[in-house]
């Protein structure tokens, strides 16, 4: 019921993580992302292995190890998709033998893209293909087209009702966190979400840590 890209921005270090679903409020169970790495974990999704990543992450661990550790702390393990990214750009990920059907990953440089109940297996590489292509731009913006070029390319077997973006920079808290709980078309309304906040994110940013010097708008 779902796809996904999680990835590093190489320029910045910056993680990120996006993601649709057939289901409501998809990313408050799949999507994780923090200063040291980024974690997806969907299919009959554990919300806690997207916490436990996270703190794998913070302690050193790389991507494989990480993925390793968390398929271990859940039951389940053969429902469950999972995917890391860590600080090196390095990325790891786990599909059960029970994943719904049609599911796949692909990865890439400094991504990994999963997806079950898809409409065709090509739906991952699609988005691993324009995260490569978009280089250069935001990573939010790359996270935005990743996810439209796999809508393009046949997105999900279902019709799509949910949506998230997190990016997460050097703060312990996400500079880009824009969901869509429930919606006809969830990958436009990000897109139109995104390109709301998009102009203001600096800003805010600039506000969190100087509340002096803070722009207004």
């Amino acid at each position: 019921m779902t796809y996904s890209l999680t990835a590093r921005c190489a320029e910045t270090g910056a993680f990120g993580t996006i993601v649709t679903s057939s289901s409501i409020a998809t990313a408050a169970r799949c999507a994780w992302a923090g200063p040291m790495g980024a974690v997806a974990t969907q299919n009959l999704s554990d919300p806690a292995l997207g916490p436990q990543g996270l703190a794998l992450l913070r302690q050193g661990l790389g991507a494989r190890a990480v993925v390793d550790l968390l398929i271990r702390s859940t039951r389940g393990v053969e429902h469950r998709q999972l995917a890391v990214v860590d600080r090196m750009g390095g990325v790891a990920w786990f599909s059960g033998g029970k994943a719904m059907p049609e599911h796949a990953v692909a990865t890439g440089p400094d991504c990994v893209s999963m997806g079950n109940l898809l409409a065709n297996t090509g739906v991952p590489q699609a988005m691993v293909v324009s995260f490569a292509a978009s280089a250069g731009a935001p990573l939010a913006e790359r996270l935005v087209r990743a996810l439209e070029a796999g809508l393009e390319a046949g997105g999900e077997f279902d019709d799509e009702h949910g949506a998230g973006l997190l990016v997460a920079d050097r703060y312990d808290w996400p500079v880009v966190d824009l969901r869509v709980d429930w919606h006809d078309e969830p990958v436009a309304e990000l897109r139109r979400l995104w390109m709301r906040y998009e102009p203001q994110q600096a800003a805010y940013v600039a506000r969190a840590l100087d509340a002096d010097r803070a722009p207004g708008f």
